[in-house]
Protein backbone atom coordinates (compact mmCIF):
# COMPACT_ATOMS: atom_id res chain seq x y z
CA UNK A 1 0.00 0.00 0.00
CA UNK A 2 1.28 3.43 -0.98
CA UNK A 3 2.22 5.92 1.73
CA UNK A 4 -0.55 8.45 -0.13
CA UNK A 5 -3.35 5.55 0.40
CA UNK A 6 -2.19 4.90 3.81
CA UNK A 7 -2.57 8.47 4.75
CA UNK A 8 -6.00 8.32 3.10
CA UNK A 9 -7.23 5.55 5.28
CA UNK A 10 -6.19 7.10 8.40
CA UNK A 11 -7.82 10.57 7.77
CA UNK A 12 -10.99 8.84 6.98
CA UNK A 13 -10.34 6.56 10.13
CA UNK A 14 -10.21 9.43 11.94
CA UNK A 15 -12.94 12.09 9.81
CA UNK A 16 -15.36 8.89 10.88
CA UNK A 17 -15.17 9.54 14.70
CA UNK A 18 -16.26 12.94 14.29
CA UNK A 19 -20.05 14.80 12.16
CA UNK A 20 -21.26 18.43 11.59
CA UNK A 21 -23.28 20.29 13.76
CA UNK A 22 -25.92 22.69 13.63
CA UNK A 23 -25.39 25.93 14.50
CA UNK A 24 -28.50 25.83 16.74
CA UNK A 25 -26.98 22.99 18.63
CA UNK A 26 -23.80 24.48 19.51
CA UNK A 27 -25.11 27.65 20.41
CA UNK A 28 -27.09 26.07 23.45
CA UNK A 29 -23.99 24.14 24.33
CA UNK A 30 -21.91 27.19 24.27
CA UNK A 31 -23.90 30.07 25.51
CA UNK A 32 -22.07 30.69 28.54
CA UNK A 33 -18.71 29.62 26.97
CA UNK A 34 -18.42 32.68 24.14
CA UNK A 35 -16.44 35.96 25.64
CA UNK A 36 -17.23 38.71 24.37
CA UNK A 37 -13.89 40.09 22.60
CA UNK A 38 -13.72 36.56 20.75
CA UNK A 39 -16.93 37.17 18.88
CA UNK A 40 -15.07 40.97 17.56
CA UNK A 41 -11.70 39.11 16.55
CA UNK A 42 -12.97 36.30 15.18
CA UNK A 43 -15.78 34.20 12.57
CA UNK A 44 -17.22 31.17 13.66
CA UNK A 45 -16.97 28.91 10.11
CA UNK A 46 -18.06 24.98 10.93
CA UNK A 47 -19.71 23.09 14.16
CA UNK A 48 -18.17 19.75 14.97
CA UNK A 49 -18.86 16.94 17.38
CA UNK A 50 -18.26 13.12 17.98
CA UNK A 51 -21.13 11.33 17.68
CA UNK A 52 -22.12 11.32 21.28
CA UNK A 53 -21.62 15.20 21.83
CA UNK A 54 -18.97 14.64 24.63
CA UNK A 55 -16.23 17.02 22.74
CA UNK A 56 -17.41 19.96 20.66
CA UNK A 57 -15.35 21.54 17.48
CA UNK A 58 -15.31 24.92 15.80
CA UNK A 59 -13.51 26.03 13.50
CA UNK A 60 -12.92 29.54 12.95
CA UNK A 61 -11.35 32.89 11.04
CA UNK A 62 -9.22 35.04 12.77
CA UNK A 63 -10.32 38.23 11.30
CA UNK A 64 -7.24 40.29 13.08
CA UNK A 65 -4.70 37.74 11.32
CA UNK A 66 -6.63 36.90 8.29
CA UNK A 67 -6.12 32.95 9.24
CA UNK A 68 -7.54 30.23 10.36
CA UNK A 69 -8.20 28.23 13.57
CA UNK A 70 -9.91 25.51 15.45
CA UNK A 71 -10.98 25.16 19.50
CA UNK A 72 -11.98 21.36 21.38
CA UNK A 73 -14.64 21.84 24.08
CA UNK A 74 -15.19 19.29 26.68
CA UNK A 75 -17.60 19.35 29.84
CA UNK A 76 -15.85 20.83 33.12
CA UNK A 77 -16.40 18.60 36.30
CA UNK A 78 -19.92 20.77 36.54
CA UNK A 79 -21.28 19.90 32.77
CA UNK A 80 -20.26 23.20 31.21
CA UNK A 81 -18.90 22.98 27.79
CA UNK A 82 -15.63 24.93 27.53
CA UNK A 83 -11.81 25.30 26.16
CA UNK A 84 -9.48 22.22 26.29
CA UNK A 85 -7.42 22.89 23.34
CA UNK A 86 -6.51 25.16 20.44
CA UNK A 87 -4.72 25.83 17.80
CA UNK A 88 -4.11 28.70 15.45
CA UNK A 89 -2.31 30.68 12.39
CA UNK A 90 -3.45 27.62 10.06
CA UNK A 91 -3.15 28.53 6.48
CA UNK A 92 -7.14 27.10 5.05
CA UNK A 93 -10.04 26.42 6.02
CA UNK A 94 -9.71 23.12 5.16
CA UNK A 95 -6.63 22.34 7.33
CA UNK A 96 -8.34 23.72 10.54
CA UNK A 97 -11.09 21.51 9.76
CA UNK A 98 -9.01 18.55 9.42
CA UNK A 99 -7.11 19.20 12.54
CA UNK A 100 -10.12 19.86 14.46
CA UNK A 101 -11.92 16.55 13.78
CA UNK A 102 -8.32 14.64 14.23
CA UNK A 103 -8.72 15.79 17.63
CA UNK A 104 -11.64 14.55 18.44
CA UNK A 105 -11.05 11.19 17.36
CA UNK A 106 -7.89 11.28 19.31
CA UNK A 107 -10.32 12.82 22.28
CA UNK A 108 -12.67 9.60 21.51
CA UNK A 109 -9.77 7.44 21.02
CA UNK A 110 -8.25 8.35 24.82
CA UNK A 111 -11.95 8.05 25.97
CA UNK A 112 -11.07 10.20 29.42
CA UNK A 113 -13.44 13.21 28.84
CA UNK A 114 -13.44 13.54 32.59
CA UNK A 115 -9.84 14.01 32.82
CA UNK A 116 -9.84 16.10 29.60
CA UNK A 117 -12.47 18.51 30.45
CA UNK A 118 -11.00 19.38 34.36
CA UNK A 119 -10.45 23.15 34.35
CA UNK A 120 -9.19 22.91 37.85
CA UNK A 121 -11.63 26.39 38.54
CA UNK A 122 -14.83 24.75 39.15
CA UNK A 123 -17.46 25.03 41.87
CA UNK A 124 -18.09 22.29 44.46
CA UNK A 125 -21.77 21.89 42.67
CA UNK A 126 -23.29 23.11 39.42
CA UNK A 127 -26.97 25.07 39.78
CA UNK A 128 -29.22 22.44 38.92
CA UNK A 129 -32.88 23.99 38.93
CA UNK A 130 -34.28 21.17 38.09
CA UNK A 131 -33.56 18.91 40.38
CA UNK A 132 -36.23 18.51 43.28
CA UNK A 133 -34.76 18.18 47.03
CA UNK A 134 -35.64 14.87 48.40
CA UNK A 135 -38.32 15.66 50.91
CA UNK A 136 -39.95 18.49 48.94
CA UNK A 137 -43.84 18.38 48.87
CA UNK A 138 -45.68 18.59 45.94
CA UNK A 139 -47.95 21.37 47.23
CA UNK A 140 -44.91 23.25 47.33
CA UNK A 141 -43.80 23.66 43.72
CA UNK A 142 -45.14 25.88 40.92
CA UNK A 143 -48.12 24.49 38.81
CA UNK A 144 -45.57 25.38 36.20
CA UNK A 145 -42.84 23.90 37.35
CA UNK A 146 -44.30 20.31 38.09
CA UNK A 147 -45.77 20.78 34.17
CA UNK A 148 -42.04 21.56 33.07
CA UNK A 149 -40.53 18.31 34.91
CA UNK A 150 -43.73 15.87 34.30
CA UNK A 151 -44.83 17.15 30.85
CA UNK A 152 -43.14 14.72 27.94
CA UNK A 153 -44.40 17.71 25.63
CA UNK A 154 -41.19 20.08 27.93
CA UNK A 155 -38.57 18.00 26.62
CA UNK A 156 -37.01 20.60 24.71
CA UNK A 157 -37.21 23.19 27.55
CA UNK A 158 -35.93 20.84 30.12
CA UNK A 159 -32.89 20.31 27.54
CA UNK A 160 -32.35 24.20 27.49
CA UNK A 161 -32.34 24.08 31.32
CA UNK A 162 -29.90 21.41 31.53
CA UNK A 163 -26.74 23.41 29.82
CA UNK A 164 -28.24 26.84 31.04
CA UNK A 165 -28.01 26.00 34.48
CA UNK A 166 -24.63 25.07 35.62
CA UNK A 167 -23.40 28.90 34.22
CA UNK A 168 -25.58 30.28 36.24
CA UNK A 169 -23.62 32.16 39.35
CA UNK A 170 -26.59 33.81 41.18
CA UNK A 171 -25.59 35.49 44.68
CA UNK A 172 -29.17 34.18 46.22
CA UNK A 173 -28.88 31.14 47.76
CA UNK A 174 -32.29 30.36 47.43
CA UNK A 175 -32.85 31.17 43.86
CA UNK A 176 -33.46 27.24 42.80
CA UNK A 177 -36.28 27.10 45.49
CA UNK A 178 -37.67 29.81 44.27
CA UNK A 179 -37.81 29.05 40.93
CA UNK A 180 -39.22 25.76 41.61
CA UNK A 181 -41.92 27.58 44.30
CA UNK A 182 -43.35 30.65 44.38
CA UNK A 183 -40.82 32.53 42.77
CA UNK A 184 -40.96 30.73 39.26
CA UNK A 185 -41.56 33.83 37.01
CA UNK A 186 -39.35 36.42 38.29
CA UNK A 187 -36.59 33.27 37.93
CA UNK A 188 -37.79 32.24 34.71
CA UNK A 189 -37.57 36.07 33.32
CA UNK A 190 -34.07 36.44 35.10
CA UNK A 191 -32.65 32.62 32.93
CA UNK A 192 -34.19 34.26 30.09
CA UNK A 193 -32.25 37.77 30.43
CA UNK A 194 -29.20 35.63 31.45
CA UNK A 195 -29.38 33.66 27.66
CA UNK A 196 -30.43 36.56 25.56
CA UNK A 197 -27.51 38.64 26.68
CA UNK A 198 -25.48 36.04 26.19
CA UNK A 199 -26.23 35.40 22.98
CA UNK A 200 -26.18 39.23 22.29
CA UNK A 201 -22.23 38.92 23.24
CA UNK A 202 -22.01 39.88 26.48
CA UNK A 203 -19.76 38.79 29.51
CA UNK A 204 -22.63 38.56 32.36
CA UNK A 205 -21.90 38.80 36.09
CA UNK A 206 -24.23 38.15 39.10
CA UNK A 207 -23.71 40.33 42.04
CA UNK A 208 -26.33 40.88 44.39
CA UNK A 209 -27.75 44.10 43.18
CA UNK A 210 -28.37 44.40 40.86
CA UNK A 211 -28.99 41.22 38.84
CA UNK A 212 -26.63 42.09 35.76
CA UNK A 213 -23.22 43.50 35.31
CA UNK A 214 -23.26 42.91 30.82
CA UNK A 215 -19.53 44.27 29.28
CA UNK A 216 -18.21 43.91 26.32
CA UNK A 217 -15.57 45.73 24.60
CA UNK A 218 -16.84 49.66 24.63
CA UNK A 219 -20.09 49.15 26.81
CA UNK A 220 -20.75 48.01 30.09
CA UNK A 221 -24.40 48.39 31.83
CA UNK A 222 -26.11 46.45 34.58
CA UNK A 223 -29.81 45.57 34.76
CA UNK A 224 -31.99 44.53 37.69
CA UNK A 225 -35.09 42.38 36.70
CA UNK A 226 -38.94 42.71 37.63
CA UNK A 227 -41.88 41.36 37.07
CA UNK A 228 -45.54 42.26 36.78
CA UNK A 229 -47.39 39.88 39.36
CA UNK A 230 -50.84 39.45 39.86
CA UNK A 231 -52.43 41.97 42.61
CA UNK A 232 -53.53 40.09 45.95
CA UNK A 233 -54.54 43.40 47.60
CA UNK A 234 -55.60 47.05 46.89
CA UNK A 235 -57.89 48.40 43.87
CA UNK A 236 -55.75 46.77 41.32
CA UNK A 237 -56.98 43.11 42.69
CA UNK A 238 -60.01 43.76 41.09
CA UNK A 239 -58.50 42.91 37.89
CA UNK A 240 -60.97 43.77 34.70
CA UNK A 241 -62.35 41.18 32.30
CA UNK A 242 -62.15 42.95 28.85
CA UNK A 243 -64.53 41.11 26.84
CA UNK A 244 -65.21 44.28 24.20
CA UNK A 245 -62.65 46.35 21.93
CA UNK A 246 -63.78 49.21 24.05
CA UNK A 247 -63.20 47.18 27.45
CA UNK A 248 -60.05 45.96 26.05
CA UNK A 249 -58.59 49.55 24.72
CA UNK A 250 -59.78 50.49 28.51
CA UNK A 251 -57.80 47.92 30.19
CA UNK A 252 -54.93 49.03 28.14
CA UNK A 253 -55.15 52.55 28.68
CA UNK A 254 -55.82 52.43 32.59
CA UNK A 255 -55.35 49.02 34.34
CA UNK A 256 -52.20 48.22 32.45
CA UNK A 257 -49.73 51.16 33.12
CA UNK A 258 -50.67 51.14 36.63
CA UNK A 259 -49.41 47.38 36.82
CA UNK A 260 -46.33 48.01 34.57
CA UNK A 261 -45.98 51.17 36.95
CA UNK A 262 -46.35 49.54 40.45
CA UNK A 263 -43.17 46.87 39.26
CA UNK A 264 -41.06 49.81 37.83
CA UNK A 265 -41.72 52.59 40.75
CA UNK A 266 -40.84 49.81 43.31
CA UNK A 267 -37.85 49.03 41.82
CA UNK A 268 -37.00 53.01 41.28
CA UNK A 269 -37.67 53.77 44.58
CA UNK A 270 -36.18 50.85 46.35
CA UNK A 271 -33.03 51.33 48.63
CA UNK A 272 -30.50 48.67 50.75
CA UNK A 273 -29.72 49.33 54.08
CA UNK A 274 -27.16 51.76 53.26
CA UNK A 275 -29.90 54.18 51.87
CA UNK A 276 -28.52 53.16 48.62
CA UNK A 277 -30.31 53.12 44.78
CA UNK A 278 -29.26 50.51 42.36
CA UNK A 279 -27.69 52.55 40.36
CA UNK A 280 -25.04 53.82 43.51
CA UNK A 281 -24.37 50.41 44.57
CA UNK A 282 -20.85 48.48 43.63
CA UNK A 283 -19.97 48.06 39.94
CA UNK A 284 -23.25 50.02 38.75
CA UNK A 285 -21.90 53.05 39.83
CA UNK A 286 -21.07 55.31 36.80
CA UNK A 287 -22.84 52.94 34.39
CA UNK A 288 -25.87 52.86 32.22
CA UNK A 289 -28.74 50.95 34.74
CA UNK A 290 -31.13 49.34 33.18
CA UNK A 291 -34.47 47.76 34.55
CA UNK A 292 -36.04 44.59 32.77
CA UNK A 293 -39.91 44.12 32.96
CA UNK A 294 -41.84 40.92 31.98
CA UNK A 295 -45.95 40.70 32.61
CA UNK A 296 -46.30 37.50 34.52
CA UNK A 297 -49.99 38.84 35.88
CA UNK A 298 -51.99 36.29 34.18
CA UNK A 299 -49.69 33.62 33.50
CA UNK A 300 -52.18 31.71 31.39
CA UNK A 301 -53.14 27.71 30.96
CA UNK A 302 -56.12 25.92 30.48
CA UNK A 303 -57.15 27.64 27.42
CA UNK A 304 -56.29 30.99 28.99
CA UNK A 305 -54.19 33.26 27.34
CA UNK A 306 -51.37 34.84 29.14
CA UNK A 307 -51.61 38.28 29.87
CA UNK A 308 -48.01 39.36 27.95
CA UNK A 309 -49.71 38.57 24.58
CA UNK A 310 -51.68 41.45 24.61
CA UNK A 311 -50.20 43.89 27.29
CA UNK A 312 -47.42 45.56 25.60
CA UNK A 313 -49.05 48.01 24.04
CA UNK A 314 -49.52 49.43 26.94
CA UNK A 315 -46.39 50.00 27.93
CA UNK A 316 -45.06 52.44 25.29
CA UNK A 317 -47.72 55.44 26.76
CA UNK A 318 -47.02 54.95 30.42
CA UNK A 319 -43.10 55.11 29.60
CA UNK A 320 -43.29 57.92 27.54
CA UNK A 321 -46.44 59.95 28.81
CA UNK A 322 -47.94 60.11 25.45
CA UNK A 323 -50.04 57.82 23.30
CA UNK A 324 -49.73 57.54 19.29
CA UNK A 325 -52.56 58.98 17.56
CA UNK A 326 -52.89 57.83 13.63
CA UNK A 327 -54.62 58.69 10.51
CA UNK A 328 -54.98 58.06 6.85
CA UNK A 329 -54.29 60.70 4.63
CA UNK A 330 -54.26 59.75 1.01
CA UNK A 331 -53.70 55.90 2.07
CA UNK A 332 -50.00 57.28 3.77
CA UNK A 333 -50.39 56.69 7.49
CA UNK A 334 -49.12 59.94 9.03
CA UNK A 335 -48.62 59.45 13.41
CA UNK A 336 -48.97 62.00 16.11
CA UNK A 337 -47.59 61.55 19.57
CA UNK A 338 -49.70 63.30 22.10
CA UNK A 339 -49.64 64.13 25.55
CA UNK A 340 -51.52 61.11 27.46
CA UNK A 341 -54.19 61.50 30.62
CA UNK A 342 -53.57 60.76 34.18
CA UNK A 343 -54.66 56.68 34.20
CA UNK A 344 -57.59 56.09 36.03
CA UNK A 345 -58.84 52.60 37.61
CA UNK A 346 -61.63 52.59 40.19
CA UNK A 347 -60.32 55.43 43.39
CA UNK A 348 -56.76 54.96 41.86
CA UNK A 349 -54.94 57.71 40.24
CA UNK A 350 -52.14 57.43 38.38
CA UNK A 351 -49.67 59.86 36.69
CA UNK A 352 -48.80 58.97 33.17
CA UNK A 353 -44.77 58.97 31.98
CA UNK A 354 -42.36 56.47 34.40
CA UNK A 355 -39.43 58.73 32.44
CA UNK A 356 -40.78 62.02 33.61
CA UNK A 357 -41.01 60.93 37.64
CA UNK A 358 -38.44 62.27 39.84
CA UNK A 359 -35.27 60.33 40.15
CA UNK A 360 -36.24 58.57 37.13
CA UNK A 361 -33.41 59.92 34.96
CA UNK A 362 -31.09 57.70 36.75
CA UNK A 363 -32.69 55.17 34.67
CA UNK A 364 -31.12 54.67 30.97
CA UNK A 365 -33.73 52.60 29.22
CA UNK A 366 -36.45 49.56 30.40
CA UNK A 367 -35.83 46.53 28.76
CA UNK A 368 -39.12 44.69 27.54
CA UNK A 369 -40.04 41.02 26.12
CA UNK A 370 -43.09 39.26 25.62
CA UNK A 371 -41.56 35.66 25.37
CA UNK A 372 -39.95 34.91 28.39
CA UNK A 373 -41.96 32.12 29.03
CA UNK A 374 -41.65 28.09 28.90
CA UNK A 375 -42.88 28.70 25.18
CA UNK A 376 -39.44 30.18 24.73
CA UNK A 377 -36.99 27.79 26.25
CA UNK A 378 -39.39 24.82 24.63
CA UNK A 379 -39.02 26.39 20.95
CA UNK A 380 -35.11 27.26 21.35
CA UNK A 381 -34.62 23.24 23.26
CA UNK A 382 -35.98 22.32 19.25
CA UNK A 383 -34.50 24.89 17.07
CA UNK A 384 -30.95 22.51 18.70
CA UNK A 385 -32.96 19.66 18.23
CA UNK A 386 -34.63 18.46 20.66
CA UNK A 387 -37.99 17.05 19.85
CA UNK A 388 -39.56 14.05 21.39
CA UNK A 389 -40.46 11.87 18.52
CA UNK A 390 -44.50 11.83 19.44
CA UNK A 391 -44.52 15.47 19.43
CA UNK A 392 -45.09 18.21 17.04
CA UNK A 393 -44.89 22.14 18.00
CA UNK A 394 -46.28 24.98 16.20
CA UNK A 395 -46.62 28.68 16.39
CA UNK A 396 -49.02 31.00 15.70
CA UNK A 397 -49.13 34.72 15.84
CA UNK A 398 -48.80 38.12 14.54
CA UNK A 399 -45.42 39.53 12.73
CA UNK A 400 -44.34 43.36 11.77
CA UNK A 401 -46.05 44.51 8.67
CA UNK A 402 -43.01 45.79 6.27
CA UNK A 403 -45.44 48.35 4.69
CA UNK A 404 -45.16 51.31 6.03
CA UNK A 405 -48.90 52.33 5.73
CA UNK A 406 -50.14 49.07 7.42
CA UNK A 407 -52.21 49.74 10.44
CA UNK A 408 -52.17 45.93 11.12
CA UNK A 409 -49.68 43.27 12.08
CA UNK A 410 -49.58 40.09 9.43
CA UNK A 411 -50.79 37.09 11.25
CA UNK A 412 -48.35 34.12 10.73
CA UNK A 413 -48.48 30.03 11.51
CA UNK A 414 -45.42 28.09 11.23
CA UNK A 415 -44.16 24.53 12.30
CA UNK A 416 -41.20 24.87 14.57
CA UNK A 417 -38.19 22.09 13.97
CA UNK A 418 -37.86 21.96 10.25
CA UNK A 419 -34.55 21.62 9.04
CA UNK A 420 -34.19 25.08 8.34
CA UNK A 421 -36.06 26.33 11.45
CA UNK A 422 -34.33 29.47 13.21
CA UNK A 423 -34.95 31.04 16.61
CA UNK A 424 -32.93 33.59 18.59
CA UNK A 425 -33.12 34.50 22.61
CA UNK A 426 -33.80 38.44 21.43
CA UNK A 427 -36.09 38.23 18.52
CA UNK A 428 -38.57 39.55 20.54
CA UNK A 429 -36.70 42.00 22.97
CA UNK A 430 -37.60 45.33 22.99
CA UNK A 431 -35.32 48.40 24.62
CA UNK A 432 -37.21 51.62 25.37
CA UNK A 433 -34.47 54.53 26.19
CA UNK A 434 -35.26 57.34 28.77
CA UNK A 435 -35.20 60.55 26.90
CA UNK A 436 -34.34 62.07 30.22
CA UNK A 437 -31.12 59.42 31.01
CA UNK A 438 -28.45 61.15 32.87
CA UNK A 439 -26.12 58.19 31.58
CA UNK A 440 -27.73 56.89 28.38
CA UNK A 441 -27.20 54.10 26.97
CA UNK A 442 -25.50 53.65 23.50
CA UNK A 443 -27.97 52.82 20.85
CA UNK A 444 -25.07 50.36 19.44
CA UNK A 445 -25.18 48.23 22.80
CA UNK A 446 -27.95 46.60 21.56
CA UNK A 447 -27.92 46.89 17.32
CA UNK A 448 -30.27 45.10 15.54
CA UNK A 449 -32.78 44.97 18.58
CA UNK A 450 -35.84 46.89 18.04
CA UNK A 451 -35.56 50.10 20.15
CA UNK A 452 -37.65 52.99 20.96
CA UNK A 453 -36.86 56.41 21.53
CA UNK A 454 -38.57 60.04 22.34
CA UNK A 455 -37.02 62.84 20.32
CA UNK A 456 -38.39 66.07 19.33
CA UNK A 457 -41.85 65.18 20.49
CA UNK A 458 -42.47 62.41 18.40
CA UNK A 459 -42.09 58.40 18.35
CA UNK A 460 -38.47 57.08 16.67
CA UNK A 461 -38.83 52.92 16.80
CA UNK A 462 -35.99 51.20 15.11
CA UNK A 463 -37.22 47.42 14.46
CA UNK A 464 -36.08 45.08 12.19
CA UNK A 465 -37.80 43.22 9.42
CA UNK A 466 -40.43 40.34 10.00
CA UNK A 467 -40.13 41.15 14.50
CA UNK A 468 -42.55 38.80 15.94
CA UNK A 469 -44.93 41.19 18.11
CA UNK A 470 -46.96 38.15 19.88
CA UNK A 471 -47.66 34.56 19.62
CA UNK A 472 -48.58 31.07 21.01
CA UNK A 473 -47.21 27.65 21.05
CA UNK A 474 -49.11 24.92 20.33
CA UNK A 475 -47.58 21.34 21.52
CA UNK A 476 -49.24 18.15 19.78
CA UNK A 477 -48.65 14.91 21.38
CA UNK A 478 -49.34 12.15 18.70
CA UNK A 479 -51.43 9.59 20.61
CA UNK A 480 -52.71 6.58 18.33
CA UNK A 481 -52.82 8.71 14.99
CA UNK A 482 -55.14 11.52 17.15
CA UNK A 483 -53.60 14.45 18.04
CA UNK A 484 -53.51 15.96 21.34
CA UNK A 485 -53.10 19.78 21.29
CA UNK A 486 -52.12 22.22 24.12
CA UNK A 487 -51.92 25.53 23.42
CA UNK A 488 -49.14 27.59 25.80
Amino acid sequence: MGEAKRRAQHRDIREAASQPMKRARFDLFALGARRSLARLMSVELSHWSDHQERVLGLVFLDTTDEDFGWILMARDKIGRFRCVDVETSLDSEMIAIQRVRERIAVAVDDNDFLALGDQEDETNYPTDVLAVPVGTKLDTLHAHFRVLIDNPGRHPSRSVFKEIGPWLAPTDPHFVSEFQGKGFDQRLWEMFLWATFRELGFDITQPEAPDFTCEAPGIAFTVEATTVSPSKGGVLADRPDPKTPEEMRDFLEHYMPMKFGSSLTSKLNKKDKDGKSYWERGDAVGKPFLLAIADFHVTGGDGELGSMTYTASALWPYLYGHRIDWELIDGELVTHAVKGSDHVFRQKVVETGFFDQPGAENISAVVFSNAGTLAKFDRMGIAAGFIPTDHKYCRIGTRLNPDPNAVHPLPFFEEIGREDYVEHWSDELQIFHNPNAKTPLPETAFSGITQHFFKDGQQVTLTPEGTILGSRTLIIRLVDDEEERVVV
